[in-house]
């Protein structure tokens, strides 16, 4: 039985890294042309139809919603169809809600067609990916997952400069037609239906290419661990007695509000203090790409330093960020602050699974993490919203900016208090 699972595979490149390819490009492509393409457009559409930044910017506050909120019901539909099904089937019906912006006449048509997007999205998005890729990797599991983590950023650095381009070459109604297209041919077709398989076993291979018996003792270490009562002790209602779920819910939300609040507003801010669309958008590249470098030195240090420390500092370097941002207008200090704040968003974006992996058990993961996901979904959606509501309201995004600031520094003191919970013996439960 080893033998015929071994040997198909003896000498060829192990096609797990080829299904890790095809779920990079699916949440590359989707996600830049989802979000990181809707705050070039934002300006554009709201002086197209006279409509307020606000009421703009609440469509994508929607889509974001639907893309994180149903997460359970997401999950249910990968485990019963198989996440290969449902990334080609919900990345399909995200390409048709991105196509649909081109017929656009009122601002609810906006809101309706960035919702199916972002149910879509959702459908066929992070959970889906990461259970293709939890599937076909074990022993290599975290150095996979670290990869695909990292080429999320690639979406912010690649599609802001050139949506600009092809805004400044076609109109905004055509690019919406490109972006629904690319999700189409490279997240859907190359991506879903060439390259991502369910898992390896369906192709007569192993995860990892490891032997069967090898597969078993990886299997049954990772599910071995504890006594009964330690965990009746970590039962998910004796979890949210505790402060440390919400205490890490409370981290997620204040990175998110600074972090949705800028990477939506921050293009047109640059453009109002008198810079260029393209200067503009190569803000957001410098961002993304220096929230690739936060996630991957966030992860290194976390092997040597305790989380809560590393997460503080991540929020101190998002509040310098800011502070730079609000006092200068030259350009070389803009991008410093692009910089601080795509380190802070990378670290702490790692942070969030890395507070619940260090201070919960594997069998206590997913459900501490479905209770604490929402609070960064919401807070994240909301500050879309209310910068631009402020920025209709003052002309400017100074009051908005600061009440950033206040988030950071509230995310500051909440990851330095948060401690290791401690687990009720059985009978308190």
């Amino acid at each position: 039985m080893t033998e015929d699972f071994t040997s198909s595979a003896k000498g060829r490149v192990f096609y797990g890294w080829f299904a890790l390819a095809g779920v990079m490009l699916v949440i590359c492509i989707v996600g830049g042309a989802f979000t990181n393409s809707f705050a070039v457009l934002l300006p554009i559409i709201s002086s197209e139809f006279e409509w307020s930044r606000g009421a703009v910017a609440l469509a994508l506050s929607l889509g974001i919603l639907a893309f994180g909120l149903p997460s359970p019901l997401y999950g249910i539909f990968v485990d019963r169809f198989g996440p290969r099904f449902t990334i080609i089937l919900g990345n399909a019906l995200a390409a048709l809600g991105l196509a649909g912006v081109y017929l656009v006449q009122e601002v609810w048509h906006l809101y309706f067609l960035y919702i199916l997007t972002g149910l879509g999205g959702g459908f066929g998005g992070y959970i889906a990916c990461t259970t293709v890729v939890n599937n076909w990797f074990i022993r290599k599991r975290s150095l996979a997952l670290g990869i695909f983590t990292a080429c999320a950023g690639l979406g912010g650095f690649i599609f802001p400069p050139m949506t600009t381009a092809l805004i400044d070459a076609i109109g905004w109604r055509d690019t919406w037609l490109v972006l629904a297209g690319l999700i189409l041919i490279v997240a859907v077709l190359i991506g879903g239906v060439i390259l991502v398989r369910n898992k390896p076993e369906d192709m007569g291979l192993l995860p990892d290419n490891m032997p069967a018996d090898a597969i078993v003792e990886a299997e049954t270490k990772e599910i071995r661990s504890g006594t009964d009562e330690e965990r009746a002790g970590w039962h998910i209602k004796q979890v949210l007695k505790q402060p440390t779920a919400w205490l890490i819910g409370g981290l997620a939300a204040a990175n998110a509000f600074t972090m949705g609040l800028m990477m939506t507003h921050q293009i047109a801010y640059v453009q109002d203090i008198g810079f260029k669309a393209m200067t503009a958008a190569t803000t957001v590249s410098v961002t993304s790409v220096f929230s690739i470098t936060g996630s991957l030195l966030f992860g290194t240090l976390g092997l040597r330093y305790k989380v809560r420390y590393l997460a503080s500092a991540a929020f101190v370097i998002q509040l310098i960020g800011l502070a730079i941002l609000l006092s200068t207008r030259e350009l070389g200090l803009i991008y410093i602050y692009a910089a601080c704040q795509g380190l802070s968003n990378g670290a702490l974006i790692t942070a969030l699974p890395t507070f619940v992996g260090a201070y919960y058990r594997r069998d206590r993961y997913a459900q501490v993490l479905g209770v604490v996901f929402p609070f960064q979904i919401v807070t994240n959606a909301i500050s879309m919203t209310v910068a631009g509501i402020i920025y209709d309201a003052t002309t400017a995004y100074t009051a908005a900016f600061a009440i950033a600031a206040v988030f950071s520094f509230s995310g500051i003191i909440i990851a330095f208090v948060t401690r290791r919970p401690k687990p009720a013996s059985s009978e308190a439960i």
